[in-house]
């Protein structure tokens, strides 16, 4: 048993010793590169992968115009009720309210805000709170109306629950 350790570690010093002699196959010599895979694109992540097969186009850059009035409930018991017109990504009228069943509501009035972008968005911020932003686009045929670090527009924890609107853009409907 005493010449168990010995051997074992000659036979660990003579196979290092093999594999240094013998070059690595799936190493390729310098100065040559491995052949790309043949009728396989080169992509750097799965999602890339998974988007070349796509005919996705970017969506065009144009005025937003909308008009919604409506209301809404949930199947959580959210109350939505919106007012809303936009002509030429020109906000002209905004007053939305949003209840939350046990947690509150949220209100956001044009009068509290200032609009301060057109295009890409259309981008109104808070007149007395300028970390508040109220954010709207197109996304094909809806709208979407987003609300950004606006606690103060809401009672109690209401804005930690504060879902964005949703607006059909041709019929107005609000979900």
């Amino acid at each position: 048993m005493r010449w168990l350790g010995p051997l074992l570690a000659l036979l660990l010093v003579a196979g290092c010793a093999e594999l240094a002699k013998s070059p690595d196959e799936s190493r390729p010599a310098p100065g040559n590169k491995p052949a790309p895979a043949l009728g396989v694109p080169k992509m750097r992540s799965d999602t890339l992968k998974y988007l070349a097969s796509r005919n996705l186009k970017p969506q065009p850059t144009r005025p937003l115009n909308v008009r919604s009035r409506c209301t809404n409930k949930d199947g959580g018991g959210t109350r939505t009720r919106l007012n809303l017109l936009v002509k030429e990504a020109e906000v002209r009228t905004f007053d939305a309210e949003i209840a939350m069943r046990g947690r509150g509501s949220c209100r956001f009035r044009l009068a509290d805000f200032d609009q301060v972008e057109r295009l890409p968005q259309a981008l109104l911020r808070n007149k007395r709170d300028p970390g508040c932003l109220v954010r709207m686009w197109e996304e094909g045929p809806r709208v979407t109306i987003a609300f950004n670090s606006c606690p103060q527009s809401c009672e109690r924890d209401a804005f930690d629950y504060l879902w964005p609107i949703m607006v059909e853009a041709k019929s107005g409907r609000c979900f």
